[in-house]
C-alpha cells in the first residue's frame, strides 16, 4: 500500500533558490515538487514556514557527552545512543556520523582513558539494524594519533562495518588546535583539575607519545581508511605543508583548519573545509584559531559541523545564509555539501527521487525555530 504525504504552502529551500510550493512524498521518497501556495485536501499546510532537506552531520562529540554526563560517570551505551538519537532528531539532523574515539591511553600517572569503540559501534549497528533509531546513523572513527593502542583498535574494524569517515587527530600540545600552549593549559586544567606538577607531567607524557607513535599511527590511520573504504579526513591543519601531506594521504575533507593559510591550501587542493557551528555563532574559536566567519567571507568554508552543540547546526546555516545573502547556499553547508563529501547521493536536497528527510522551521527575530523533522517520510520530531 502506497503511503503518501504532501507538504504544501511552504517556502521550499531548493539548491539555488527559495520558492513557495509543495512537496509530495511517496513511500519515503520525494515524488513531486510543485510551485504555488495551494493546499490540496489532506496536505500539511506549512503556512509559509521553510521546508528544507534534513541536516547531515559529519562530526559531533555529542554521543560522548551522553556517555559521560558527569566526570567519572559512565552511562549505559544503549541509553546514551537513544538519548543522542532523540536529541539530534529534535535539532533537524536526520543523518549523523557518530564520532567514536579509537586509540587509548592506558599508562602514565595522569589522565587515562580506555577503549570503547568496538563495543559502541556494535551497539549502534545493532540498534540501526533493529530499527530502534529515529534517524540515519553512520560511524566516524576519530583516530587519536597521540595514544597507545590505536593500531590494535583500528584492527578490530572491517569493511562489513561500513565505516563512513576516518579522521586523523593529533592533539599533542604546542601544534595544530593547541598551537597556543596557554590555551591548551586553560582547557586541560579546567577539564581535569590538574595541579601544576600534574599538568607538566601530562604534557611531557603526551610529547613522549607523539615521538614514539606519531609517524606509525598516522600511517596506520591512512591504511585503515583505505581498507575500510572510508572517507579520510584531516583535523586541525595549520599550514600549507600539513595540507600538502593530507592531500598526499588522500584526504578529501579538512576538519577545522586553524588558519587562513591552511584553508587556502585546502581550497587549492580541492579538499572540502569543515568549520564548527559554535565558532560561527560565538564569533570565534574557543582555542584562539581562525574564525569561521572569516573563512566564510573568503569563500573558504564548505561544510558546517555542530561539533559539540547539535542545535547550533541549523542556527549557523541560517546565519551563513544571512552573511552570504544566499539562504540556499547557507543551508547547503549542512545538507547537500556534507552529503556529497561522503558519497551519500540519496539525500541532502529537495529533489525528486531523494530520500524524504526533510525539516520544517521558521525564523523568528533571526533565530531558526525547528517545528518538525521527518526521516524517510516518517515524522520523528
Amino acid at each position: 500500500m502506497t503511503e503518501q504525504t504532501i507538504f504544501a504552502n511552504a517556502n521550499l529551500i531548493l539548491n539555488d533558490e527559495v520558492v513557495r510550493g509543495s512537496v509530495r512524498v511517496k513511500d519515503g521518497v520525494i515524488s513531486d515538487i510543485d510551485s504555488g501556495n495551494s493546499v490540496p485536501s489532506g496536505a500539511f499546510d506549512l503556512g509559509g514556514d521553510f521546508l528544507a532537506p534534513g541536516l547531515v552531520e559529519l562530526h559531533t562529540d555529542n554521543l560522548e557527552r551522553h556517555l559521560a554526563p558527569r566526570p567519572s560517570v559512565d552511562w549505559p551505551y544503549r541509553a546514551a545512543i537513544l538519548a543522542h538519537d532523540r536529541e539530534l532528531s529534535g535539532t533537524g539532523i536526520t543523518t549523523v556520523f557518530d564520532a567514536i574515539r579509537v586509540g587509548s591511553i592506558i599508562s602514565g600517572a595522569s589522565k587515562r582513558y580506555g577503549k570503547y569503540a568496538r563495543q559502541m559501534a556494535d551497539e549502534i549497528l545493532a540498534m540501526r539494524e533493529g530499527g530502534l533509531l529515529r534517524i540515519s546513523h553512520f560511524i566516524h572513527l576519530r583516530a587519536e594519533i597521540c595514544s597507545e593502542t590505536l593500531v590494535e583498535e583500528l584492527s578490530e574494524f572491517s569493511p562489513k562495518d561500513r565505516i563512513g569517515i576516518v579522521s586523523m587527530m593529533d592533539h599533542t600540545p604546542g601544534q595544530r588546535q593547541f598551537a597556543d600552549l596557554s590555551k591548551f593549559e586553560t582547557y586541560t586544567r579546567g577539564k581535569y583539575s590538574f595541579g601544576d606538577q600534574e599538568y607538566r607531567d601530562y604534557v611531557d607524557f603526551l610529547y613522549g607519545l607523539q615521538v614514539q607513535f606519531g609517524a606509525s599511527h598516522e600511517a596506520a590511520t591512512v591504511d585503515a581508511a583505505k581498507r575500510l573504504g572510508a572517507t579520510l579526513a584531516s583535523h586541525d591543519d595549520t599550514n600549507s605543508e600539513q595540507v600538502a601531506t593530507s592531500q598526499a594521504y588522500g584526504v578529501t575533507m579538512a576538519e577545522f583548519p586553524t588558519t587562513v593559510e591552511a584553508a587556502d591550501a585546502c581550497h587549492a587542493h580541492g579538499i572540502a573545509t569543515i568549520m564548527g557551528a559554535p565558532n560561527l555563532i560565538r564569533g570565534g574559536s574557543h582555542s584562539g584559531n581562525v574564525a569561521a566567519a572569516e573563512l566564510a567571507k573568503l569563500d573558504r568554508l564548505d561544510i558546517l559541523s555542530s561539533d559539540y552543540v547539535p542545535s547550533g547546526l541549523l542556527m549557523a546555516a541560517v546565519q551563513l545564509g544571512d552573511l552570504w545573502g544566499d539562504l540556499p547556499r547557507g543551508i547547503s553547508t549542512v545538507t547537500a555539501r556534507p552529503a556529497e563529501a561522503v558519497g551519500l547521493r540519496d539525500r541532502g536536497s529537495l529533489r525528486i527521487g531523494q530520500k524524504a528527510d526533510v525539516i520544517r522551521f521558521a525564523v523568528i527575530d533571526g533565530t531558526p525555530v525547528l517545528q518538525e523533522t521527518w526521516s524517510a517520510g516518517s515524522r520523528v520530531f
